[in-house]
C-alpha cells in the first residue's frame, strides 16, 4: 500500500514538465516571429515629386543709403559768427548762403581798395595824357627826345601802380566773399555745428552738405556669396521706414579687397529714377539682389538630395523606391539655393524621391499618403543669418 501511493503522488509531477516546456517555446516562437514581422515592417515615408519650374535665386541682406558725396563746409578765415541761415535738413541750391561772418572790417577794406584804385586810374590817365603832349612838342622840337622818355617811364610806373590797385581791389573783396560760406552745389544740410556769436576757426567745418545726385547705397556681404555678385545685376531695395515702397537699384561696383576682420565685403547699389522725398542719408534698407534664374528648371527641394562620395559640387545622390525598397540614383546638380537645387540629369519631369535621403540603402518604405512638398517655382536667399554668423568671425 505504501508502494502504490508513493508512485501515484510521484506520478503526477513527471507528466506536466513536458508540458511547461511547450508553452515556453510557443512563447518564444510568436516573440520571434513578432520581431521579425516588426523588423521587416514598411517605414512610412514621405515623398517630393521633381518638377521642372522657372528657378530665380536671390540674396537678401541690408545696407544704408549714401548721396555721392559728402562735403563738410567751413570758414577759410577766422571770425564772428553773423547768421546761420539754414538748418540740417534744409535743401540748398548752388551758390546759396548758409553762414554769414561780421564783415563790417572786410566791407570797409574793399571801400579802401576801391578808392585807392579809382585814384591809380586817375594818374595813369594824367600820365597818358602828358605822353599825348611831350609827343607834339617833340614833333614841333620844343622837347628833346629825352623828355618823351621820361613821359613814357612815368607811364609805366602810374600803369604798374593801377594794376596793384586792382589786385588789392580782388585780395579785399576776395576776403569779403570768405565772410559769406555758401553751397557749392545743390543739396541737403545732413549736420550743422554753427550758431551766431560763435567765434570761428579756418578750417573747422561748421555744416555738412550731402550733394544731390543718385543715392547709393552700401552693403557688406559675406565673402562665401562673392562669387554669386557681378555689375549690372538688378536689385529692389525697401527701405525699413516704408515697407510697401519697392524701388529698382543694380548693382555698381563690388570692392576689389575683403575686410579680413569681418570676413565681408563692400558692395555698392545705385537707385533707378528719382529717388523719393522719403528717403534719407544713413538710412537703412533692405536690398535683394537676383544672382541668377532658369526659365525651366527640373527642382527639387535642397534637403531631397545628399552630396556624392566624391564630394563633387555639381554631383548628388537622391533616393527613390524600386520594388518597395530604397535603392540609390546620382544626379547631376546645377543652380542652387538655400531651399531648392537644379537637377540637370539623372532624373526625369515627375520623378519621385525621398525627402529624407539619410534612410538606409535596401530599406522597406511605403509612401506616406498625401504627403507633399514645398513647389519650387520663384526662390529667395535669405542671406542674413548666414552674414551674420560670418560678420561674427
Amino acid at each position: 500500500m505504501a508502494t502504490n501511493d508513493s508512485a501515484s503522488l510521484g506520478g503526477a509531477p513527471r507528466r506536466s514538465r513536458p508540458r511547461r516546456w511547450g508553452a515556453v517555446i510557443l512563447v518564444l516562437v510568436a516573440a520571434l516571429s513578432a520581431g521579425w514581422w516588426w523588423q521587416q515592417r514598411p517605414v512610412p515615408v514621405v515623398t517630393v515629386t521633381a518638377r521642372v519650374q522657372p528657378l530665380v535665386r536671390t540674396l537678401q541682406f541690408t545696407g544704408r543709403l549714401e548721396t555721392p558725396a559728402r562735403v563738410d563746409l567751413g570758414s577759410t578765415i577766422t571770425g564772428r559768427v553773423a547768421s546761420v541761415r539754414v538748418d540740417e535738413g534744409d535743401a540748398v541750391r548752388p551758390g546759396a548762403a548758409l553762414v554769414e561772418l561780421e564783415a563790417d572790417e572786410a566791407r570797409a577794406a574793399v571801400q579802401q581798395a576801391r578808392a585807392n584804385a579809382q585814384q591809380a586810374r586817375a594818374s595813369l590817365r594824367v600820365a597818358e595824357r602828358e605822353v599825348r603832349r611831350v609827343r607834339e612838342l617833340v614833333a614841333s622840337r620844343f622837347y628833346s627826345e629825352s623828355r618823351l622818355d621820361e613821359a613814357l617811364r612815368a607811364v609805366e610806373v602810374a600803369r604798374a601802380q593801377q594794376l596793384a590797385a586792382d589786385a588789392a581791389v580782388a585780395s579785399a573783396q576776395a576776403r569779403l566773399d570768405q565772410t559769406v560760406i555758401r553751397a557749392p552745389s545743390s543739396g541737403r544740410i545732413l549736420l550743422r555745428q554753427v550758431e551766431a556769436g560763435q567765434i570761428v576757426q579756418a578750417g573747422k567745418a561748421l555744416l555738412t552738405l550731402g550733394v544731390d545726385g543718385p543715392l547709393e547705397i552700401l552693403a557688406s556681404v559675406d565673402e562665401r556669396f562673392l562669387g554669386e555678385l557681378q555689375p549690372g545685376q538688378a536689385a529692389w531695395v525697401r527701405a525699413d521706414a516704408r515697407p510697401d515702397e519697392r524701388l529698382a537699384a543694380q548693382l555698381r561696383k563690388v570692392a576689389p579687397a575683403v575686410d579680413a576682420d569681418k570676413g565681408a565685403i563692400e558692395v555698392t547699389f545705385r537707385l533707378e529714377g528719382q529717388a523719393p522725398q522719403t528717403l534719407r542719408e544713413d538710412m537703412t534698407v533692405s536690398i535683394e539682389v537676383r544672382t541668377a534664374e532658369r526659365a525651366r528648371a527640373l527642382t527639387l527641394p535642397l534637403q531631397a538630395v545628399r552630396a556624392a562620395g566624391d564630394g563633387a559640387a555639381d554631383a548628388g545622390v537622391v533616393l527613390q523606391i524600386d520594388g518597395g525598397r530604397v535603392v540609390e540614383r546620382a544626379v547631376q546638380l546645377g543652380l542652387r539655393s538655400l531651399e531648392h537645387v537644379e537637377v540637370r540629369s539623372g532624373l526625369a519631369d515627375g520623378a519621385v524621391v525621398l525627402l529624407d535621403p539619410q534612410v538606409a540603402v535596401g530599406t522597406r518604405v511605403q509612401a506616406r499618403a498625401g504627403a507633399t512638398a514645398a513647389p519650387a517655382g520663384l526662390t529667395r536667399d535669405n542671406a542674413g543669418g548666414a552674414m551674420t554668423q560670418g560678420f561674427g568671425r
